[in-house]
């Protein structure tokens, strides 16, 4: 039997599921952050040097966290550079059961992304032999089941995105929509000012139109006062921080402790 996702569970259940984002390519770094508490850990694919066989690391490494903590285990979320058949189908075969697909731009690309964590008759994943999703082989019912336990979010971070809201929302087997603050805020002409009052008004009406679709919305914000806006306008998977920001902060703040004026710190602009 294909391991239970805990995460789609929650999502289903209308359970506000609290995140961390992690760029850095580390299985260490992952077991690490997957011993913190957090619900789920976004891996991330599309803006870092990660790839299949690292990604193959990270996710025993969030395994091997499963095992030691006493707390319900966090859930990985693996992010694709893209939403692409043959990408997506590697990113299964290894083992991942959530999926974030970034740049969805309209529901025949949702549809695009549900066919593709499918096996046929309803989709067109590659049937694989020996992989590490199906324990190599030794599950029998993983080819029959799997597709109960693959959570697939899509990202909606452009104004065409943005048009087409309901109709990506509306797609049969899209588990959530994640709002992607900075490429969205670029889209419609604030680049770098996610947080601009016009954004923050259009993001929080986004969060109410999947939640209106019966879909989880999501989204990445790390000023805690706007996590709880986000969860009180209905957002359901919310990452509060990011492991390269968390170090950067506080690497610079430790140095200007004992060195002031040694850094020079620009305003912090998020790329996510």
């Amino acid at each position: 039997m294909p391991t239970p996702n805990l995460f789609k569970r929650a999502l289903q259940a209308g359970q506000p599921q609290i995140g961390l984002w992690s760029t850095l390519p580390s299985p260490y770094v992952s077991e690490l952050l997957a011993g913190s508490g957090f619900d789920w850990l976004l891996l991330d694919t599309e803006h870092t040097p990660t790839d299949v066989p690292q990604m193959v690391q990270q996710l025993q490494a969030v395994g091997a966290a499963q095992t030691r903590t006493g707390c319900t285990p966090t859930q990985a979320v693996v992010r694709p550079a893209w939403n692409d058949k043959v990408m997506i189908k590697r990113y299964l075969d290894i083992g991942a059961q959530t999926l974030l697909l970034p740049f969805v731009q309209n529901a025949d690309e949702a549809r695009a992304a549900v066919q593709a964590v499918r096996y046929a008759p309803d989709g067109v994943r590659g049937m694989g032999g020996s992989m590490r999703a199906s324990n190599f082989g030794r599950d029998a019912e993983y080819v029959r089941r799997a597709h109960e336990e693959i959570c697939l979010l899509v990202q909606v971070e452009t104004r065409e995105a943005l048009v087409n809201l309901e109709e990506i929302a509306q797609v049969d087997g899209v588990d959530g929509v994640f709002i992607g603050p900075a490429d969205l805020s670029a889209s419609l002409g604030y680049a770098g000012h996610s947080t601009h009052p016009d954004m923050t008004f259009i993001i929080d009406d986004a969060l109410q139109r999947i939640r209106g679709c019966g879909k989880a919305p999501g989204i990445l914000v790390t000023q805690p006062e706007r996590v709880q806006t986000c969860l009180h306008q209905g957002a359901l998977f919310v990452a509060v921080g990011m492991d390269m920001l968390l170090l950067r902060q506080g690497a610079d703040a430790l140095a200007q402790r004992f060195k002031p004026g040694h850094i020079h710190t620009g305003a912090s602009v998020s790329m996510y």
